[in-house]
């Protein structure tokens, strides 16, 4: 049976933030199968109206969140939860009734929402860079992080703005299903298919020298050479750019230093070679250039807490 995965619209809706999981998870699929089920609902089932000039109409009211898996509430614009963080009761209600058996999620300012039915106090969350002020001041009992693209509490998971909503969709196929089919669900949404959440928002900075150089070419060329040694100075040179240069453009550009940038390429080759493969925990860490099993196993561990043989039982297709 297909994951229910209850989408909430709420009057003045964020236009991407409502599409992004019917188009994501829809595409989900493993040997043919589909892997979730999306619907969407509203209170009182009425029809809401986003800042784009039309209305949703929905196919359920909130009584369906009963039958929710999973719960996503989009961003909003307005409404009480963006405006005083106070939440109609009937949603409050049913949102915390949800949350007892559901995984909770929500994409940019639905944060407000969770936070508003008391679903994040005490928790790790994020939302969109531009309201943090603001929700800190509604919602002081929740751990807001404003740098990150989106959060994994476990049960409760949170993203910034617009497109670190696909980030967080992604991530969840990826923690449901594995990288392989994550990977492929990205590819069919034309959409890179990892940033890590602990990746810095893009929040306004001032943007590299169009007319310079850039770093792409050595991460291309570095992705190709994961399972030999990779230091600054050989990565600097490629790029034809000094140390500090390089790393500070490589920042501008992806937001995140070189070094964590190429753990986190060697951690995503080893959890494919874990999926795919049957190589030796050892032969897995070589490719992926963490040279010993025992790196390997520290950085696998660190960034989704589960050790190689673990997660190879786990997501091997």
């Amino acid at each position: 049976m297909a994951h229910r995965i209850v989408v909430v619209a709420l009057d003045d809706f964020a236009t991407l933030d409502l599409g992004i999981p019917g188009q994501v998870f829809r595409v989900a699929e493993q040997d043919g199968r589909k892997l979730y089920e999306v619907v969407t609902c509203t209170p009182g089932g009425r029809p809401v109206r986003g800042p784009a000039g039309f209305n949703v109409v929905p196919d359920h009211d909130l009584s369906v969140l009963d039958t929710a898996d999973t719960v996503l509430v989009p961003g909003i614009h307005s409404g009480p939860p963006f405006s005083d963080g106070t939440i109609d009761p009937e949603l409050g209600e049913a949102l915390r009734r949800a949350a007892t058996k559901s995984r909770m999620m929500s994409i940019c300012t639905g944060a407000f929402v969770l936070a508003a039915a008391g679903l994040l106090d005490g928790r790790p969350a994020t939302t969109h860079w531009r309201n943090t002020a603001q929700f800190r001041t509604l919602f002081p009992k929740v751990r807001l992080d404003q740098e990150v693209l989106f959060v994994d509490d476990g049960d409760v998971l949170t993203s910034a703005g617009v497109a670190a909503g696909i980030d967080l969709c992604l991530h969840v196929i990826r923690r449901d299903h594995g990288s392989e089919v994550a990977n492929r669900t990205a590819r069919r949404c034309v959409t890179p298919p990892w940033r890590e959440g602990g990746q810095a928002q893009f929040i306004e900075r001032p943007l590299p020298d169009p007319g310079g150089t850039t770093t792409a070419p050595t991460r291309g060329w570095m992705l190709e050479r994961l399972a030999e040694p990779l230091g600054l100075a050989a990565q600097a040179a490629h790029a034809r750019m000094s140390v500090r240069t390089y790393t500070r453009r490589f920042r501008e550009e992806t937001g995140l230093s070189p070094a964590r940038w190429l753990t986190l390429q060697r951690v995503d080759r080893a959890r494919r070679l874990l999926e795919t493969t049957t190589l030796p925990v050892d032969q897995v860490a070589a490719q992926a250039g963490f040279g010993t099993a025992v790196s390997l196993r520290q950085h696998l561990h660190a960034t989704v807490g589960v050790s190689p043989l673990a997660y190879r039982h786990t997501f091997k297709s």
